[in-house]
């Protein structure tokens, strides 16, 4: 499985474009929009599926670290992935407060449901601290590979709607279920 390095934090440095708000380097140049990692009219979002079992411990690091989250392309029964979904720049309202809901869908190589979920509650209330700061969302979804499951590619695909901004941000990941190791 290959590394992939999260920007965060990296988006607390001066460096960041005001009038984009969307993901950058830490050498300011933006990111460009991938099927997992987009950002659309200022609000930003990612999706990463890990099978980091520490994946929370990751994440709960000072600022000045940047934590690294394996990604899930393959699995296994037995296996267990976390399927996390980040966002940056989320508009507030007069009040200062933020609303973003999710719609999550993860469809089973057969093209049936594992998951399918509308306007679920992903992150509200008012917003602390600078608003480019990486946060994440409070839909984490954790995914066993049971030997009832049909093998081959799943998709994950979860859109994030900045309520405030009238923003809808679409992200999609996948990862093949192998079935039994060895």
């Amino acid at each position: 499985m290959k590394k992939i390095f999260i920007f965060l934090l990296i988006l607390l440095s001066s460096t960041v474009l005001a009038e984009t708000g969307g993901w950058v380097t830490k050498d300011g140049e933006l990111v460009p929009n991938t099927d997992a990692m987009k950002s659309i009219n200022g609000f930003g979002a990612w999706l990463v599926v890990t099978p980091d079992s520490d994946w929370e411990k990751k994440w709960n690091t000072p600022q000045e670290m940047i934590p690294h989250f394996s990604e899930a392309k393959e699995v296994f029964y037995g296996e267990e992935l976390t399927i996390l979904t980040f966002y940056i720049n989320p508009k507030t309202s007069p009040s200062g407060n933020f609303d973003i809901l999710c719609d999550i869908k993860v469809t089973k190589p057969d093209g049936s449901y594992s998951v399918n979920a509308k306007d679920v509650q992903c992150a509200s209330g008012k917003l602390q601290g600078n608003p480019k700061n990486v946060r994440l969302s409070d839909a984490i979804i954790k995914y066993i590979g049971e030997e009832s499951d049909p093998v081959g590619k799943w998709l994950v695909e979860v859109t994030l709607t900045d309520k405030v901004r009238g923003t809808v941000v679409p992200l999609k990941a996948h990862f093949n279920l192998q079935g039994s190791k060895g």
